[in-house]
């Protein structure tokens, strides 16, 4: 039978119409690298990145003696129902290679390259235990990046953030390159911050958006509970408690789990979180997140605000906006560890270049 010709049909036809033509729009497509892909949180954050429409292909980098083989995590990726293309690419350090030896068809023509890599803390372990074992893989993998994927954005994950990015950044800067191109992902501050409150309101995470600025570690991480209209209304004697909190979450986790891992799952949703973000903004609709950068927001070299992301990853560094007492309080003391933990990543830098 055919349907009548009446206006209702008419609008039903436009819309269908409109729909198909729309489901036709080409999305535009991006290459992404993980590396250290087979690990904790390089498993998962594969995973999510794997299912945005944004990734026409994946590649996953690891070590030849990681537990899980990324030809593992690769396989497994590629029996799910989704339109990227996965690769996997591994590296014997036993032969004394280097990623930047290696890794040239894995990286060229990335548009974005997340890290998650480094050795995990451990219970009694702080962050800058971490430091010179994790520095040196860093440098190894954005060598790398900075030879064949240049104009990619690196979302460094790789402990400790606020010592290790600026290290980086600077190298970049001496290779003649962008170091913005450069950030740190401390969006897992603000996905705690937004689940705390959550817990605490009821209010729907969606509409929930706490900025946390500073750094990634203790006391430089500080979240505007005051900026968010849930979190605003909290009693003072509940905000400071939650500021501690997510300060704290990271050792919360690792205690957990009796020191047998440490935010591995959570870490890889906001690190999702923040590279679909990125590949949003390169594909014309611009993102506000926060992350860690070469900064002149305050009179820090670096510093995690409010940045916008666009057509070439961080476009633009938004203003720390109107904090509360508290908050003032707390940014003093947050610049004054994050200020001598840049030091030590800039002092880095002095003594190393990339090739």
């Amino acid at each position: 039978a055919v349907s009548a010709d009446t206006p209702a049909n008419r609008s039903t036809q436009q819309v269908a119409n409109a729909a198909g033509a729309m489901s036709m729009v080409s999305v535009p497509k991006f290459k992404v690298c993980v590396c250290g892909g087979s690990g904790g949180i390089g498993q998962p954050l594969s995973m999510l990145m794997a299912m945005d429409e944004h990734v026409g292909e994946l590649t996953i980098y690891d070590l030849s003696l990681a537990p899980v083989p990324p030809e593992g995590v690769a396989a497994d990726l590629s029996h799910m129902e989704m339109g990227c293309r996965v690769r996997s690419y591994s590296l014997d350090i036993t032969t004394g290679a280097k990623p930047v030896d290696h890794l040239r068809e894995c990286l060229q023509g990335c548009h974005l390259v997340l890290v998650p890599a480094g050795v995990p803390r451990k219970p009694g372990m702080d962050r800058a235990d971490l430091l010179n074992v994790n520095l040196g893989i860093a440098r190894d993998l954005v060598e790398a990046c900075a030879t064949y994927c240049p104009d990619a954005i690196l979302g460094l994950i790789v402990n400790p953030v606020n010592s290790v990015v600026p290290a980086m950044a600077e190298l970049y800067k001496r290779r003649g390159l962008d170091p913005r191109k450069v950030c740190g992902v401390t969006t897992l501050d603000c996905v705690r911050a937004n689940k705390f409150v959550h817990e605490i309101t009821g209010v729907p995470t969606a509409s929930i958006n706490v900025p946390v600025i500073g750094g990634h570690a203790g006391a430089t991480i500080l979240p505007l509970f005051s900026q968010d209209p849930a979190g605003a209304k909290l009693p003072e004697e509940v905000l400071r408690a939650l500021d501690k909190r997510v300060q704290d979450a990271g050792t919360e986790v690792v205690k957990a789990k009796s020191g047998k891992g440490s935010a591995t799952l959570s870490m890889a949703f906001a690190g999702a979180r923040f590279g679909k973000a990125v590949l949003a903004g390169l594909s014309g609709r611009r993102r506000v997140e926060c992350a860690y950068c070469k900064s002149d927001i305050t009179d820090l070299p670096y510093f995690a605000q409010k940045v916008v992301l666009g057509e070439g990853g961080i476009v633009k560094l938004l203003p720390l906006g109107e904090l509360n007492e508290h908050e003032t309080k707390r940014l003093e003391e947050a610049k004054e560890q994050l200020k001598g933990e840049i030091e030590t990543g800039m002092k880095y830098a002095e003594t190393e270049s990339l090739a």
